[in-house]
């Protein structure tokens, strides 16, 4: 099992390298176009960066997974044409992408400064300066161990919500958005009655969509569940969830994606 886990995670890091030599080719290419956005270009790098970070939160790389993370908000400003990508905005991002580059040869790299450096840089372009406000969270669990578990655990940080099965939690959703009061987390469990939690993060999504939200700023989709399969990791993150967490869930794992996004300090 140790073995299929470190090969899994070689694959992983052979696709960043792969994703990352196109992401460098497109940063340049946009960097051409100046004010004049390309929105494919910039469509093709922020799948990247969010399949990056993906990845890199289900094997326990924080800094990879920071890293991509902020990036990925600033070229979803870029797409939404809110930030202009100007020489120094681009530039940012290829520095961006040179640390990861070091950081996947390296995973075990373990020079903070580099990227605090780079991260205040993304913050910066980001225009962040505000706190994390109260946390509202929906947490969508059948069982009601695990459901209890992890609500008394959400607690702590905000409001949490509860849905029992799939469909419940999409209603939920969107009554929540088209309140003005969306959630900021949903933990999504994937085998449940009526719609599983493959069917409802495809809803959350469209639903997003549908409101001219990004999923790079939507809510934070994290699935909690006890598939550890291949195929239901990557379905998970093609269906564009931000984190995946194996049953029994590690608290600190889960507050260590909570931190990631700045949802909580």
């Amino acid at each position: 099992m140790i073995d299929l886990a470190r090969g899994l995670a070689n694959e992983y890091l052979e696709n960043c390298r792969e994703q990352l030599a196109e992401v460098e080719t497109d940063l340049l290419a946009i960097e051409k176009r100046g004010a004049d956005i390309d929105e494919e270009r910039i469509h093709s790098v922020l799948r990247a960066i969010h399949s990056i970070k993906g990845g890199a939160g289900f094997f326990g790389l924080v800094k990879i997974a920071e890293l991509a993370h902020r990036a990925e908000d600033v070229l979803s400003l870029m797409r939404s044409r809110e930030l202009v990508p100007t020489p120094d905005a681009v530039h940012t991002l290829l520095r961006t992408a040179d640390r990861l580059c070091e950081l996947v040869e390296d995973p075990r790299d373990d020079r903070q400064q580099d990227i605090a450096g780079i991260l205040a840089e993304l913050d910066s372009l980001r225009g962040q300066g505000q706190g994390p406000h109260r946390l509202r969270t929906l947490l969508v669990e059948d069982d009601f161990t695990s459901r209890l578990f992890l609500q008394t655990f959400l607690s702590r940080y905000g409001d949490c919500h509860i849905a029992v099965n799939g469909r419940e939690a999409v209603e939920a959703f969107r009554s929540a958005l088209e309140r003005g009061q969306g959630y900021d987390l949903i933990c999504m469990d994937i085998m449940m009655p009526e719609m599983d939690g493959h069917a409802a993060v495809q809803q959350v999504r469209a639903i997003e969509e549908g409101h001219g939200v990004l999923s790079t700023w939507g809510v934070k989709i994290i699935m909690t569940t006890a598939l550890d399969g291949v195929k239901d990791v990557s379905q998970s993150y093609m269906e564009l969830c931000d984190a995946y967490l194996v049953k029994p869930i590690d608290l600190s794992k889960l507050l260590r994606h909570m931190r990631c996004f700045q949802l909580v300090p």
